[in-house]
Formats: C-alpha cells, sequence, structure tokens
C-alpha cells in the first residue's frame, strides 16, 4: 500500500514536471530569442545567443512608444476590471435579492450572451459604433469590455452572493445602514474573494487583448501594448528580434504583478472554491 502511494506520488510529479516544462518553453524560447538579431533567430531560435545584446529592448522601447502603450494599457485595464467587478456585483446581488421572473429572465439572457463569439458581432459592432463616432478613443474601448465581460462576473457573482445570508443584510438594516451601505459594508467585503478571482482573469483578458483594440483604436496615441508590437510586422518582412523583446516588455508588468500577488491571488481562489 505504501509502495501504490509512493508510485502514484512520484507519477504526479513528473506529469506536474512535464507540464510546467510544456508551459514554460515557450517563454524561454521568447526571453532567448528576445536578445538575437534575425539572422540569428531565422537559422536556429532554439540556440543560445552568442552574446547578450539589449539593442532589441532599445529599439522595441522607442518603436513602439512603451511608456505611451503602457499607460493606455494600464487605464483601460484598471478601469475596465475595476468597473467589471462593481457592477458585475451589484447586478448579482440585486438580481438574488430581488428574485422576480424579469430578473430571472434577464440573468438567464446574460448567461446566454456568454455563448455568442465575439467574432460573429465584431463587424456590426465596428459598423455600428463608427456611425455613432464612438471609435478610436479607449473609454469607447473600455466601455466595450465592460459589456463583454459583464454576463461572465454576474454569472459567477450570482452563486457567491446566494451564499451570504440575508440575515446579515437584515441586521445592518435593522441597525440604520442604508441598502447602499449594507451592500458596500457588508456583501461587498464578503464577496472579496470571488473579486480576485475575477479581476485575475479579467486583467489576463484585457491586458492581452489584440482583437478588440485593434477594431477600436485607430490612431497610434491610443494603441495599447499588443498593439505596438504590430508595429514590428512589415508587409513582406518580420522584425523579429525587437518584435520578440517587445513581447516580453508587454508581459513583464504582468508577471511582476504576479510574483508580488501571487499570496493573496492563491488565498482568493482557495476562499472562492471553499465557498
Amino acid at each position: 500500500m505504501v509502495g501504490s502511494k509512493s508510485s502514484f506520488s512520484w507519477l504526479k510529479f513528473i506529469v506536474l514536471a512535464i507540464v510546467l516544462i510544456l508551459f514554460i518553453v515557450p517563454f524561454v524560447l521568447l526571453l532567448i530569442n528576445s536578445f538575437k538579431d534575425n539572422n540569428a533567430i531565422t537559422s536556429n531560435p532554439l540556440s543560445l545567443p552568442h552574446h547578450f545584446s539589449f539593442s532589441n529592448y532599445k529599439t522595441a522601447f522607442d518603436e513602439m512608444g512603451y511608456l505611451s502603450a503602457f499607460m493606455n494599457t494600464f487605464i483601460i485595464t484598471t478601469v475596465s476590471v475595476l468597473l467589471i467587478s462593481l457592477c458585475a456585483a451589484m447586478t448579482a446581488h440585486y438580481f438574488v435579492r430581488n428574485n422576480t421572473k424579469f430578473n430571472q429572465i434577464t440573468f438567464l439572457l446574460m448567461v446566454a450572451s456568454m455563448i455568442i463569439p465575439f467574432q460573429a458581432i465584431m463587424i456590426p459592432l465596428v459598423k455600428i459604433y463608427g456611425s455613432l463616432g464612438m471609435l478610436d478613443s479607449k473609454w469607447s474601448l473600455i466601455y466595450m469590455y465592460v459589456g463583454f465581460g459583464s454576463s461572465l462576473a454576474v454569472f459567477i457573482y450570482h452563486g457567491f452572493v446566494k451564499s451570504i445570508p440575508v440575515e446579515l443584510e437584515e441586521a445592518a438594516m435593522i441597525d440604520g445602514a442604508t441598502r447602499t451601505q449594507t451592500f458596500f459594508r457588508v456583501v461587498f467585503p464578503v464577496l472579496m474573494p470571488t473579486t480576485a478571482t475575477i479581476s485575475i482573469l479579467n486583467v489576463l483578458w484585457i491586458w492581452n487583448d489584440f482583437l478588440l483594440p485593434s477594431l477600436i483604436l485607430v490612431n497610434p496615441e491610443q494603441h495599447t501594448l499588443p498593439l505596438s508590437t504590430y508595429s514590428f510586422y512589415g508587409t513582406y518582412t518580420v522584425d523579429y528580434g525587437p518584435l520578440m523583446a517587445g513581447l516580453v516588455l508587454t508581459i513583464l508588468p504582468i508577471i511582476i504583478v504576479y510574483l508580488f500577488a501571487q499570496k493573496y491571488i492563491i488565498q482568493g481562489v482557495m476562499q472562492g472554491s471553499i465557498k
């Protein structure tokens, strides 16, 4: 019995190690090739660089307009995630505490909307909002992210709000709290583990998204980091060295945030799974 448990543990370790390697190899190759020139990358992308040069990073930083693109991405991601979390939590709370037929149908429609692929509506979306003059603005992009991201967030929050005893809210209202105060002082703090999980999912989605910003943002001054990396693609050629460096610069902020916040991220996910 002990031997079988030991064998299972080793098998589990080997499987997890293989999965880890599969996930980390693309990033390692990206990092290695970011220090090489185009000829070295195309001739042997798996080889180590003969000498480490940061010229690709300097080129990428300048060509991408990195600081401007970073601020655009940061503003869009931060505002979108905050609005999605707040609006979705309030909507889910309203649906649960006011379980009318209309709210049930509205909730089901929001859940059903998640099965519609974005590619099916992107052309009408651009055409309609273009005719309204709402393109080429980061605030229009934020508005769309909130619209596309709220359904999943409401669905997740909905299940967790149902687990919160209504007696907690009734006790707060007996003590003189308004409905708004009850939500922000009683309900929303209890939902923090769920909020952490939803925020993680949305940050990864919005920060790395390329398709929606490419349809909405035309002016290069409005470009996000993923859009800025496209400047290294020519009509017939690709500047691979700076492109690799630009991709590293794009994903580096997310990696840094995760390294510092992993304790709270894991805690939020674990608490959310217990709920």
